[in-house]
């Protein structure tokens, strides 16, 4: 009823911008809407925090560290209830399981679904390989594939999708699984504070995360399309992210070692040596602290992931 209240108002006085509609998506809802508004509308996807949004916040250090920001996350209702990650996202993933997805779909194994969950955060920045999922959960691939729908639908997970555009090789055509915060991914690998994860076998796997989610938010936050891919062929060259603007590429690799060496830039000289016709720019952002040019690539530390931001 009201979404047919507000299109009668924006008809009859063509002022655009006369109504702001912010909550969490509801998908229940929206099934049930007649009126979508189609043509009035703008609908802008909104993620956790950025890491820029995160330093607006008093009680936090000045220098902030990489491993620690991984571990909190970025929901706000961490930073403005000043809880432990564990505690909240144990509130916040017990929720979920036992109101929001029965909402979403009819799952009737609950338990069976949280592992899932978990087998899911285990995969963090891997290529999906929806068999092996299904065989370590006991499910069936199709179930799988509906469960993943639930979990993109309600942004808990993100899923890449390779890259192809003019490109003349075999590519890999599955996705790679992301999770929409590191604190929830993190809580879900059983990590309980941010020293873990400098030894983790994940360590770099989140971190490339990490950046992935700075990436979409900036993009998200101006209205922008996801645009975002990997480059993965069957000889196992890959690059991790491609961010595709209007007259380039963004070419973007991920360390999360604090030390730069020519060694890490074997995925973006292959980029340059293969692909030179595509008009790009190449990118390292590694856990380090120095910003620098490198052999016409730019070394960018993760505080600096800014730099990205613009066009």
């Amino acid at each position: 009823m009201l979404l047919s209240y507000i299109q009668e108002i924006v008809d009859l006085s063509g002022i655009s911008g006369q109504f702001i509609l912010t909550g969490s998506q509801s998908l229940n809802m929206l099934e049930k809407v007649t009126q979508s508004l189609a043509g009035r509308t703008a609908v802008l996807k909104l993620l956790p925090l950025s890491m820029d949004e995160v330093r607006q916040f008093n009680d936090l250090p000045e220098e902030l560290n990489i491993f620690e920001l991984i571990f909190n996350g970025f929901y706000p209702g961490k930073y403005n209830l000043d809880i432990h990650p564990t505690d909240f996202f144990l509130s916040c993933f017990e929720t979920y399981i036992q109101r929001d997805v029965r909402q979403i779909k009819n799952i009737s194994n609950l338990e069976l679904f949280s592992n899932f969950i978990r087998l899911c955060a285990g995969r963090i920045g891997q290529v999906l390989d929806l068999s092996s999922l299904a065989a370590d959960t006991g499910v069936s691939v199709n179930t799988v594939k509906g469960w993943l729908s639930v979990l993109q639908a309600s942004y808990i997970i993100v899923m890449l999708q390779p890259y192809y555009k003019n490109l003349n090789k075999r590519l890999i055509k599955s996705p790679k699984l992301y999770f929409a915060d590191t604190g929830l991914a993190s809580y879900l690998l059983n990590i309980s504070n941010a020293d873990q994860l400098q030894n983790h076998y994940l360590r770099g796997g989140l971190f490339e995360n990490f950046v992935l989610l700075e990436l979409l938010k900036s993009r998200y936050n101006k209205g922008l399309d996801k645009n975002i891919y990997f480059y993965r062929d069957n000889n196992k060259n890959e690059i991790d992210f491609i961010v595709e603007k209007a007259d380039k590429v963004d070419v973007i690799e991920v360390k999360s070692g604090q030390t730069f060496s020519e060694a890490l830039l074997k995925s973006l000289k292959f980029w340059k040596r293969n692909f030179d016709e595509i008009n790009s720019d190449t990118y390292l952002i590694y856990g380090g602290d120095i910003t620098q040019q490198y052999k016409n690539h730019n070394i960018v530390s993760w505080k600096n992931i800014s730099i990205l931001f613009d066009g």
